[in-house]
């Protein structure tokens, strides 16, 4: 049994505290008590005392010890060895275990048969702690409860062999899907709510000779999410995701594109569905856009916020405060373009300015700013919307890509004469950027004399606060990379160890990394005269330029990333 001392009053210590006048306290009493609950979960409920309060009045009244979990490391094991089902039923987190006595965090220790009720489960005797119900929600969290489960159910899967009717080529049916997947939903469901639970922007469902791998995106790496399902399960998880994408459950032989929203909570989440037919089956990858979570973050995006470095935000803003102009910004699919481009929206948006973007799609709102969706099946592609926007007289325009001629010569036109451009252009560096719209037919001049900045930009991931120790191995990975050691041996260098916080990756988050291109009068001339690569770089580190490498190891300097991320993000200098 759980030997738990009652010392003062909780009424008491709330008045000792000076938090309530006696008064008061005899008051939230009697609504407490007409209320049915408790008087600190009617404080909490009332809004009158903070968790963190309440859990140090509780550590006080029962002598048991207040603990903080964000700064208690915690034992892997326990958290792999107990039912995550306890944790949640029970609402508490393993600390740690001593001989036979499991030491755990509660936020109400009040429940003295509860607590005896999970003594019998664990067959171990139990000492509290207390802490606060978000901190023990936050750590369940972290600790891949989800996770967990989501392995456990895709293990009953590749367990049930035979026993299951599963759908097989012939089912074409939404009724008898519906009838006979209960279990498919279930885990589809919970792939995608762990997906969310683990900061995944993707989610990849691949199809080989083994059976169905899935895999999310997590900070543009690819981690498994489960363990390989079996050959059987592959058709009925891909007609699950066309059910709810509302696509051809009949077809399979040719690529389908859908999309979904489901709600977590109080918020609503919509997922891109893309189908594509492999040798193997149809594979799919589900992007999730949590727009209510991201247009919020949106509100207070700035520069800085992206981790950009102060040399190239100067250097960004006061392109961006120019009446006029074009603005590029390229690098790869996913690195982050368009957020760089609505924080830069967010730092010149006013009242006194009209601002219209038009976007394929637009995945998230921002307030004061008309938004055009492409809608390219209807007629409304980029180069007819930004026509149409030329007439409703905006100062800024933002154009998500530029594809073609068409909308090159546009946008183009639109800079020379009065109006700020910011646009995206897929290429692998700045100066690639160039040579794309000169291949799309653009009159070089016009597109010298409008062009002010090109951008180039990746995303790195950061090194995880909660984890981070120092690299002993990384004079092995300097000599196998052929690397100076002189140069990079005046850093002291960093990894992540793998924690909850990071589910064991080693880093969290990402920042934006850019490179930072002014066009003057002199590389206005170089490429006019169609100069090198080479040439124009070599002009732009005169003027000051830093190449995204350099950027890249600014931040190995300060601790925040690793030789090892640097080289899987970006090319290996040839100054090594």
């Amino acid at each position: 049994m759980v030997v738990r001392t009652k010392g003062k009053r909780y009424q008491d210590i709330l008045v000792e505290k000076k938090l309530f006048p006696r008064e008061d306290v005899l008051n939230f009493e009697d609504q407490a008590r007409k209320s049915g609950i408790s008087l600190a979960d009617y404080l909490l409920a009332q809004g009158k005392i903070s968790e963190e309060e309440t859990a140090r009045i509780y550590s006080e009244q029962f002598n048991i010890e207040y603990i903080d979990l964000s700064k208690f490391e915690f034992q892997k094991e326990l958290f792999e060895e107990i039912p995550i089902d306890y944790m949640f039923k029970y609402n508490f987190v393993p600390l740690s275990l001593r001989g036979n006595t499991i030491h755990i965090a509660v936020s109400n220790p009040t429940d003295i048969i509860l607590f005896d009720e999970l003594e019998t489960l664990l067959d171990k005797k139990i000492k509290i702690f207390v802490t606060t119900k978000t901190s023990i929600s936050q750590t369940l969290k972290k600790s891949e409860g989800s996770q967990r489960h989501l392995e456990k159910m895709s293990e009953e899967f590749r367990n049930r062999g035979e026993e299951q009717e599963l759908l097989t080529d012939e089912i074409i049916s939404i009724e008898k899907i519906s009838d006979s997947s209960k279990d498919i939903i279930k885990l589809v469901d919970s792939i995608i709510f762990n997906s969310i639970q683990r900061r995944a922007s993707d989610i990849h469902f691949e199809c080989t000779e083994l059976g169905m791998a899935i895999k999310y995106r997590i900070d543009g790496v690819l981690v498994k999410a489960t363990e390989t399902l079996g050959i059987k399960f592959m058709n009925p998880i891909i007609s699950r995701i066309k059910i709810m994408s509302e696509l051809d459950i009949a077809e399979r032989k040719i690529p389908q594109d859908g999309r979904f929203k489901r709600r977590l909570g109080s918020k609503a989440i919509d997922f891109r569905v893309s189908i594509l037919p492999s040798i193997y089956g149809e594979d799919c990858v589900i992007r999730i856009l949590d727009k209510e979570a991201i247009s919020t973050e949106f509100t207070e995006l700035t520069l800085e916020v992206l981790g950009i470095e102060n040399d190239e935000i100067i250097k960004i803003k006061r392109h961006i405060k120019e009446p006029h102009g074009m603005i590029l910004v390229t690098g790869p699919t996913g690195s982050g373009k368009t957020t760089t481009l609505y924080a830069a929206l967010n730092e010149i948006r006013t009242s006194e300015e009209k601002i219209i973007t038009i976007e394929d799609p637009v995945e998230y709102h921002l307030n004061g700013i008309t938004q055009v969706p492409i809608a390219e099946k209807k007629g409304l592609t980029f180069a007819k919307g930004l026509r149409s926007i030329l007439r409703h007289d905006p100062d800024k325009i933002m154009v998500g890509e530029i594809r073609d001629q068409e909308t090159a010569e546009i946008a183009v036109q639109a800079a020379l004469t009065g109006h700020l451009v910011l646009t995206t252009v897929h290429a692998n560096t700045a100066v690639d950027v160039i040579g794309r719209f000169l291949n799309m037919k653009v009159e070089s001049y016009n597109f010298v004399s409008a062009l002010s900045c090109i951008i180039s930009q990746r995303l790195i991931r950061k090194i995880c606060n909660s984890c981070k120790v120092i690299d002993d191995n990384i004079d092995e990975y300097i000599e196998k990379m052929g690397y100076k050691a002189e140069k990079y041996n005046k850093y002291t260098h960093y990894k992540g160890r793998g924690c909850f916080d990071c589910h064991g990756t080693g880093f969290l988050g990402r920042e934006a990394v850019l490179e930072v291109i002014t066009v003057n009068d002199t590389i206005r001339k170089l490429i006019l005269e169609r100069a090198s690569a080479s040439d124009i770089k070599a002009q732009a580190k005169y003027n000051g330029t830093r190449f995204l490498r350099e950027v890249m190891e600014e931040k190995l300097k300060k601790g925040i990333t690793n030789l090892r991320e640097i080289d899987r993000v970006s090319f290996i200098s040839s100054e090594i």
